[in-house]
């Protein structure tokens, strides 16, 4: 046998000798163990994250949450979403409440190597605006100054504020409350002359508003905000479990594997194909999983573009275009590695 290729055999051996031992003694192991994921999830915003009158949940985030379920469990519904405002969302995962935070969260370098965090990718692609009545004659936030701008604490919206009038040489006022609830409630109730988060929040917040085409959405995104699930340091497998659920959704649609013929791709040829539904190869084994573990997540919740569209695309309220959150193949930012 030639020395390189059994001395590659044997680092993948021991590799997935070392990840199988995680599995058995990390966050993995406790939510088996529970039986059911523990999700830090948003305090309430449409599409990404939020309850009905019975408490069921629902929303972008929510279906990652329930992929990583659906991957460990064969079963979406084994998840307590624990709702988390922005101040306490890091705390929460750091002490071990949740073991996984997914609610609209930015990665940026100070939370990825400060806080003993790890983002685990980028499920939706975002950037901070404005919304205004239409009633204050603006049509771009450069006639924002001098105004007041209501925001949340604690969050980069309030950081990203600051940064754009002060690059703009503009003074503002700034009205920030302690959650998104408050801030919301403070600009319909006439306290500020806008309100600033992410453009996707905006569209949803619109949507609670008393009659929401009174309000426009600015045409300036002033930040970059790369949304993503977190997980705590020191535990790769869980950080390879989360990382891959998503990963498996975007694959799932660019090989157009969906919920309605996932069954059908039992039966294919196609080898990337007979990897992703666990037909051919051993790729859930190193993960502690089962290697079917792709095909359970697509079976009960959906690929990437289903679960856009449904939650916050043309099927939703929201009627969010995919934009930058298309796939690579689309023009998009949305590009998964390979399952081989």
């Amino acid at each position: 046998m030639n020395k390189f290729f059994a001395a590659a055999l044997v680092a993948a051996a021991t590799a997935a000798c070392i990840g199988g031992a995680q599995a058995q003694t990390g966050t993995l192991a406790q939510v088996k163990n529970r039986g059911i994921l523990h999700c830090g999830s948003g305090t309430g915003l449409a599409g990404f994250g939020i309850p009905d009158a019975q408490g069921n949940w629902t929303g972008l985030d929510v279906d990652l949450c329930r992929a990583v379920a659906a991957a460990i469990f064969n079963d979406p519904l084994k998840v307590k979403f624990i709702p988390l405002s922005a101040k306490d969302r890091f705390t929460s995962l750091q002490s071990g409440e949740v073991d996984l935070l997914s609610r609209t969260t930015t990665w940026t370098l100070s939370r990825d190597t400060s806080l003993g965090l790890n983002f685990a990718g980028v499920n939706y692609y975002d950037g901070q605006g404005f919304l205004v009545r239409k009633k204050l004659g603006v049509d771009s936030a450069l006639k924002l100054a001098g105004g007041s701008i209501c925001t949340q604490q604690g969050t980069t919206t309030e950081l990203n504020l600051a940064d754009y009038f002060r690059s703009n040489k503009m003074k503002y006022e700034v009205v920030a409350f302690a959650s998104n609830t408050e801030t919301v409630k403070a600009y319909e109730a006439g306290r500020c002359d806008a309100f600033t988060t992410d453009a996707s929040g905006l569209y949803a917040e619109r949507l609670n508003l008393t009659t929401p085409a009174d309000h426009i959405v600015l045409p300036e995104i002033i930040s970059k905000e790369p949304l993503g699930p977190v997980v705590r340091h020191g535990d790769d497998n869980w950080l390879d479990i989360v990382k891959w659920t998503h990963f498996a959704m975007l694959n799932a649609e660019e090989l157009g594997i969906t919920k309605a013929n996932v069954d059908e791709m039992l039966k294919s040829d196609n080898p990337e194909i007979k990897r992703f539904v666990g037909t051919e190869g051993k790729f859930g084994e190193p993960m502690g999983l089962t290697n079917d573990w792709a095909y359970r997540i697509i079976k009960l919740v959906g690929n990437y573009g289903e679960v856009f569209e449904k939650n916050v695309g043309q099927g939703s309220l929201l009627k969010i275009a995919r934009g930058q959150n298309a796939l690579w193949t689309k023009g998009g930012l949305q590009y998964a590695p390979p399952i081989r």
